[in-house]
This record gives C-alpha cells, structure tokens and sequence, in this order.
C-alpha cells in the first residue's frame, strides 16, 4: 500500500504528537509492556500507530495501551478460541497489501501463545513477518533474579493437574540450564512443593510477581523456604514467574550413587527409583536405570545363593 493511499496514522508521547511512516504489507510481532506503559520502544509505537489492523488477544487491554498513546488503528481479536476463524481474515488482509500487527496482551507475542500458527501460515502466504521487540517476561525475571543466565530454558506453564506436573518437573531435573515457568497465582504454592519433592528443597530458586508494575515483588530462597512460605501464605495476587536454579555439576562418587539407589530400589520399583535419582542427581535417568538394573539382579543373585 502506498503511502498516498494510506490515511495518516498518529500517536502521541507525553504530549507531543509525531505521525507515524508507512508501513510495507507484512505481519509485524510486535512487544508491548508486561505492566509499565512506558515500557514500549518508539519503534512499536510506529508500528502500531501506521499498520492498518492490529490483532490482538483482548481489544480492551490492547485498546488502553493504544488510548494511553493517541493511536486509534482498527482492533480486531484474535485468540486460541477464534483463531482458525480469524486467520483467514488476517490473510486476507494481507492479500489485499495491507499491513497487520500482532500482539498479546503483554510481553512478546507467540511465547505461550497460539501466535506462531499465524506466523507459519503468513510466511507460507509468501508474506514478510517483522519482529518488533521488547518487553518481555522471562527476560524481566531472568536479570532479576541472580540465577546463572549463561544457559536458561523457559518451559511454559506446568501442568495443572499434580501426576503430571510432578512428570513434567522430573522430566527437567537434569536440565543443565536455569529454569523458568509462567504460573497462575492459584497453583503458585503447589507448583512449588512439587518442584521442591521432585528437584530438591535446597535448589536455589527465585519467584518474581507483578514484574514492572507498582506491586513488584522478587522473592530469592531455596524450593524448600519458597515452598513453605507458600504454604502458609494467602492466595499472591498478579502474573507470576518462577526461576529455579540449575543442577550441581558435581557428580556423587560411584559409592554415593549406588547407596541411594540401593536406598531407593528399597522401596521403589526400578524405574521409579531412577527416576527419583536422576531428579536428585541431574544424571541422565537411562544411565541410573542401567545401574540400578545391575544392582537390583546382583541382590537377587546374591539371595539365591
């Protein structure tokens, strides 16, 4: 779309008014503030202001970030409940050479999100996808909370129910990177027990609630202090992150190893013992399996002489 055939598009900062280039067809991921307002680049202002649609996840929150700042571009909604309705429309859009941005509610768009969907058809339409970066959730939490940042691994949100958030959680345990989940406040205490059962009480870890906004709160312990502070707490209120420690790199010594699966082969089956192992560890759970194979047939050779 050319600029003469663009009507001019505005936005405002504290006052002062700039008019916003054309925009070239394409879909624009763009980052808007986790909390803070002012936590938005000039370059999404821009974009927000000069595309020809934005679509959002709920046009009453995006509709107070684009009021705060004078920008009136036409919303449309696009979440996980409409969005095989909505992306062709989005396509569509895009067919007629316009320009599209998308974005969430906060934070980076497509992180937790069904966004890439519409990122992969986009790009299969032959359109250009532009990122726009910014505010961001993990990053926020991650510099926050002094837990090595060389490696992270950013896993989502956790199950909801126990079984298989204990599953997940063991499935990470020997992850040689600091984790980071997303959690509603209502599961925030369990979600912390079972990290604390399944990695260890004395993992350091890091919860980090209403990153950017008036209430801001980062809570630095163990899984363990976390846990029973939780525990005993009412219900935290806001977005929150949870940030745990990676594994010692230190092995135990072969002795140290074969006396908890010995211990654990006590009263567990063989893979469920090396399961808890690998959790206690960080050693890779294949490895403890083999042993503790080994060692549950030497005992019963040992008893049938």
């Amino acid at each position: 779309m050319s600029g003469s055939d663009t009507p001019k598009r505005r936005y405002a900062i504290e006052g002062h008014g700039f008019e916003a280039p054309p925009l070239e067809t394409g879909l624009y991921i763009v980052s808007t503030p986790i909390g803070n307002l002012r936590d938005v680049t000039l370059r999404a202002l821009q974009v927000l202001a000069g595309a020809d649609l934005v679509a959002c996840e709920d046009t009453r929150v995006t509709r107070v970030l684009l009021n705060h700042y004078g920008i009136a571009t036409s919303l449309l909604a696009y979440h996980e409940h409409n969005a095989e309705e909505q992306r062709p429309r989005l396509l569509a859009v895009l067919g007629e050479g316009k320009s599209v941005a998308l974005v969430s509610d906060a934070g980076t768009p497509l992180v937790s999100d069904p966004g890439f969907r519409l990122v992969g058809a986009v790009a299969e339409a032959g359109h250009k996808v532009v990122p726009i970066p910014g505010a961001s959730a993990i990053l926020s939490g991650l510099v926050t909370a002094g837990l090595p940042t060389d490696a992270f691994l950013f896993a989502g949100f956790l199950p909801t129910k126990t079984v298989a958030r204990k599953k997940r959680i063991a499935a990470l345990a020997g992850v040689p990177a600091t984790l980071v989940f997303y959690e509603s406040p209502h599961r925030t205490a369990d979600a912390l027990a079972d990290l604390s059962e399944t990695l260890g009480a004395e993992r350091p870890a890091v919860l980090a609630r209403e990153l950017t906004k008036m209430f801001e709160t980062v809570r630095r312990g163990t899984l363990g202090s976390l846990a029973a502070e939780l525990a005993t707490e009412p219900t935290p209120k806001g977005e929150i992150v949870l940030l745990v420690g990676p594994p010692e790199e230190s092995a135990p010594d072969a002795s140290d190893l074969d006396a908890l699966l010995e211990s654990l082969l006590a009263e567990l089956p063989v893979k469920e013992a090396a399961q808890r192992a690998a959790a206690a560890t960080g050693l890779p759970r294949r490895d403890l399996y083999q042993r503790a194979l080994a060692l549950k047939a030497g005992d019963e050779h040992g008893g049938a002489d």
